[in-house]
């Protein structure tokens, strides 16, 4: 099938697909996986607004750049798969690209760490370096159920607005970037960021906040410490390490 589906399309959509099927392994090395039922999409460079997502029923760690599937907006195959989408995973991810021209990798996840901070009612706090990077762009969407009714979508992007970071109340974590690599790096700082947060609070002990004004100038730090999302300093390596230890996303 790699061959296949290689020969037919151009070389930025299989570099794209590479990429992302290299996204779903290593979430599922970390362990941040849902079974099947979470969803990193990426919009397939050019002028159609079309996008890659899961082929709906396979583990992360067995996505592979061939069995990604192309489909269009309204969730219409685009070209031949054996494999369906997941619709609940569909009005999310079409919401984000077809709202946010910058938004070329939607990632969404159901860890534990992050829906356990998104029932919180002061939701993330500024108690680590970590979190600055994620409360200099953050958002909060209401849960209103499994994400199958389009009418949602509206809101969902009104209350994303420009952020690259959102919890999804009672649901889980949602990270945007320009590419697939600071959508990833996003993740990782938001869902480390949450993570911390519970491991303090379960101590128990009186919480140190970040002063207001170091939060105030973080974006324009982060810029600076990361090259914006600093996506690109980290795929390489991570790229290198699944194909220690999980190759064949590129298949």
């Amino acid at each position: 099938m790699q061959n296949s589906v290689k020969a037919s399309v151009s070389a930025e959509e299989w570099q794209t697909r590479v990429d992302l099927a290299a996204a779903y392994r290593i979430v599922a090395h970390y362990g941040w996986d849902d079974l099947v039922f979470t969803h990193i999409s990426a919009r397939i460079p050019g002028p159609e607004h079309h996008f890659l997502i899961n082929p709906y029923g396979m583990m992360f760690d067995e996505v592979t750049a061939s069995s990604l599937v192309k489909v269009d907006l309204n969730g219409n195959k685009v070209m031949e798969s054996e494999f369906d989408i997941n619709p609940a995973g569909f009005i999310i991810h079409s919401a984000v690209h077809e709202a946010r021209e910058d938004a070329k990798c939607v990632m969404h996840l159901h860890t534990n760490a992050g829906i356990a901070v998104s029932t919180l009612e002061n939701g993330l706090q500024p108690y680590s370096q970590q979190s600055l990077f994620a409360l200099s762009s953050l958002s909060y969407h209401a849960y209103e159920g499994v994400a199958l009714n389009p009418d949602e979508k509206k809101r969902l992007v009104a209350d994303m607005g420009d952020t690259m970071f959102m919890i999804l109340r009672n649901h889980g974590l949602l990270t945007c970037g320009a590419t697939i690599a600071d959508a990833f790096t996003y993740m990782f700082l938001l869902q480390r960021s949450c993570e911390i947060q519970l491991m303090a609070q379960a101590s128990g002990q009186p919480m140190i906040e970040i002063p207001a004004q170091i939060l105030a100038g973080i974006q324009a730090q982060a810029k600076e410490v990361t090259r914006s999302a600093g996506g690109s300093l980290s795929w390489p390596g991570i790229l290198r390490k699944l194909d220690r230890v999980n190759p064949g996303y590129a298949d």
